[in-house]
């Protein structure tokens, strides 16, 4: 009997034992892989761009890559894509300050201004202008760039902290040089912690009028902002008069400076679609449907003012108004929605998009993952989470192609920095109208965008969501040329977070 209990005593042991031993493998067969992920998402606390993410080549030779390898000789560094110093035709200086901020409406929000002020001074010139900034950073104490947005500036003068520059820390200053080529409307916003940054107050419009003038156009620019959730228009809430004379053509430069799109239209009199994110439409017709600017995007509406002095009202959103004449009550918002795919003249291009020399694929999905170590639901760049995300290699002159395609779940509003492009299709049905050049766009949940540029600005350039938060999210991707390098890391001592 003691023999037959000693074995049954050794049966459950060896029984207890096998379970905590499946127990134990199942378990490592879980967090093994958990762990290796976590571990194989950390970033170094500072590391250069240049050697993040995986090559990209879009079918092109393949010859120095992205980390300057290949036994091919080195380029220039982005410090040294700069404009020489010299006299400047514009010359300003831009003050960044934390803290309590009186909008031009009147109330009061925490943010930052430029100069006193939020929005900060626009910036006019014309072009063929020498324009020069010197940001002055005064109390921020994360640090601050300014960021052209849209505007084609040098690779050095971007303003993207970590990639083109050290933030300017407080007491600091940076200044930055571009020649004002291209006449249109863009705007400019910090591009250091650039999400909480511009949502307060650190952004402008940056004009460049051209050569010939605007003859007897009235000119008004409408930055539009949503401050602590209220919609405003150069900061101020509800209706904003403008000046314009009976029958005479007004210009309003749309900047749309939140994360997502703003439906604008107008009331009392058609418009004309005249320039998209700064480039002029050809053969632009009058419209009375609504129009969809997407986050960080432009629309340049004309308008021939009734007559008779009657109202017309520019709606933003449907909570804020440009308004013209007799006032006019509030408009509905038209059913019918422009399209830029159809819209305006054909003309030809000055490159052949079927000759491209790289082609790349773009495609946003999102997935659960690490991202730095912590774990949530991340956008993903070809299926990756960052840092394992496209490094897109380029050669000055290549003609490129994208195609973008948005499996997330959301919209995104697609920014290339130094460059513009040419939508060529959006769900595989062709442009037919004007050729629609964009530097902001719009990819819908479901949707795709093909869109087409030269090479022709060597750097070392963001290619990511302009809806501020989701870059800090993984929604990052970079273009870069072969050989350029750069000097700035992300992290370090100058705090760089460019997201």
């Amino acid at each position: 009997m003691l023999r037959a209990r000693r074995r049954t005593w050794r049966t459950k042991g060896t029984g207890a034992r096998r379970r905590t031993l499946v127990a134990v493998v199942a378990a490592l067969v879980v967090l093994v892989p958990i762990a290796w992920m976590w571990t194989d998402s950390l970033v170094p606390s500072t590391y250069s761009v240049e050697e993040m993410g995986t090559p990209d080549v879009g079918g092109g030779p393949v010859g120095m890559d992205h980390a300057g390898h290949a036994g091919m000789p080195m380029g220039p560094s982005v410090d040294q894509l700069r404009e020489p110093p010299g006299p400047a035709d514009v010359d300003l200086t831009l003050v960044a300050r934390a803290g309590r901020v009186t909008l031009p409406s009147g109330r009061v929000v925490d943010g930052f201004t430029l100069n006193g002020t939020t929005p900060g001074p626009e910036i006019r010139a014309v072009q063929g202008q020498m324009v020069a900034v010197r940001l002055v950073n005064e109390n921020v104490a994360e640090g601050v760039t300014l960021h052209w947005h849209g505007y084609d500036v040098p690779a050095g003068d971007d303003g993207v902290a970590g990639v083109t520059q050290d933030a300017v820390g407080v007491g600091g200053s940076f200044v930055y040089r571009f020649r004002a080529d291209q006449a249109g409307t863009f705007w400019y916003h910090s591009h250091q912690v650039a999400d909480p940054q511009v949502k307060g107050g650190l952004f402008g419009a940056l004009v460049v009028t051209p050569r010939a003038g605007l003859g007897d156009t009235a000119d008004l620019t409408a930055l539009t902002h949503l401050y602590a959730g209220r919609r405003t228009v150069n900061g101020l809430e509800g209706d904003v008069p403008a000046v314009g004379a009976p029958g005479q053509r007004v210009r309003v430069r749309v900047v749309n400076t939140d994360n997502g799109p703003v439906q604008v239209w107008v009331g009392g009199a058609p418009y004309r679609l005249v320039a998209i994110d700064g480039d002029d439409v050809d053969g632009p017709t009058p419209s009375t449907d609504s129009l969809s600017v997407t986050a960080g995007g432009r629309a340049d509406l004309e308008i021939d003012l009734p007559a008779d002095g009657a109202g017309v009202r520019v709606e933003l959103g449907g909570a804020s108004a440009v308004t013209y004449g007799r006032p006019l009550p509030p408009t509905p918002r038209p059913a019918a929605e422009l399209d830029p795919l159809h819209y305006g003249t054909p003309a030809a291009l000055p490159f052949d998009p079927a000759a491209a020399d790289r082609t790349f694929d773009y495609v946003i999905g999102r997935r659960l993952g690490f991202l730095d170590g912590t774990p949530g639901l991340w956008w993903t760049v070809n299926g990756h989470l960052w840092p394992d995300v496209p490094m897109y290699v380029v050669r000055e002159g290549d003609v490129v192609r994208m195609h973008i395609d948005n499996a997330s779940g959301e919209l995104h509003p697609m920014h290339l920095h130094g460059h513009h492009a040419v939508v060529l299709a959006r769900d595989g049905v062709p442009s037919t109208g004007s050729p629609w050049w964009t530097d902001s766009i719009d990819v819908q949940d479901g949707h795709t965008v093909d869109i087409a540029f030269v090479a022709d600005n060597p750097g070392l350039w963001m290619d990511h969501c302009h809806n501020l938060a989701h870059p800090g999210e993984g929604l990052v991707a970079h273009l870069m040329y072969e050989g350029v390098t750069t000097p700035y890391r992300v992290g370090g001592d100058p705090h760089n977070t460019p997201e």
